[in-house]
């Protein structure tokens, strides 16, 4: 359990928030908007009005006591600006901020954010690269060459084994699990008979998973 900061109840805020919450943390919720609060005290116990682009505000929430702080507002240019400076300068120990502009995630990262999110241009990415190709479903960037992808198992591979096909030498690329249904098996092992209607779930460089992927 993790103690949670989240400044801003936007849409991705209260997203967020409802998450962590369900995850099982301790998760503060402030903004300065005093109805947007009221409505969110029934589900949060620990909640706060007030405006974070003030010092003695931030001061006052114990940033410092927070293991992760969230800023979760990427509209106001500005105000995320300043919020982010000041829980750096109250000791704030890991500060995520969400951006909407590329300038705007380069002054945060100067401002000492320990990460800056993308949420708009992170799901634009992910729906291009689904669509781009009828047999990826999914896929987790890891750095800006290599992923997880979620495909379809290509049909000469059914009735084969990972061992049979020599998945990583032929095609560069490694098999964490298998999708078939709702049920997942993670690690397969070398014996594993691929099933009509599995998807895999493979890591490796992009660029090798979309030749694999083009030949489904």
């Amino acid at each position: 359990m993790k103690s949670i900061l989240i400044i801003g109840m936007g849409r991705f805020g209260r997203h967020l928030a409802s998450k962590m919450q369900e995850l099982g943390n301790e998760v503060m919720v402030v903004d300065k908007d005093e109805h947007v609060i009221e409505l969110l005290s029934g589900r949060y116990t620990d909640c706060s009005i007030g405006d974070c682009t003030n010092s003695p505000v931030v001061a006052s929430l114990g940033v410092e006591n927070f293991d992760v702080c969230f800023v979760t507002i990427g509209e106001d240019f500005q105000a995320s600006l300043v919020i982010t400076a000041l829980l750096k300068r109250h000791g704030a120990r890991c500060i995520v901020a969400k951006t909407k502009q590329d300038i705007q995630e380069e002054l945060l990262n100067q401002l000492g954010a320990t990460e800056v999110v993308y949420p708009e241009r992170e799901i634009a990415e992910r729906l291009a690269v689904r669509y781009n190709s009828d047999n990826i479903f999914d896929f987790i960037p890891l750095t800006t060459d290599v992923a997880m992808y979620e495909i379809a198992v290509l049909k000469s591979w059914v009735g084969n084994t990972i061992q049979g096909v020599d998945v990583r030498k032929k095609y560069a690329v490694n098999i964490v699990a298998i999708k078939h249904g709702e049920s997942v098996r993670p690690a397969p092992g070398a014996n594993y008979v691929f099933r009509e209607g599995d998807h895999i779930m493979v890591l490796g460089n992009s660029s090798d998973v979309f030749k694999l992927a083009s030949k489904s």
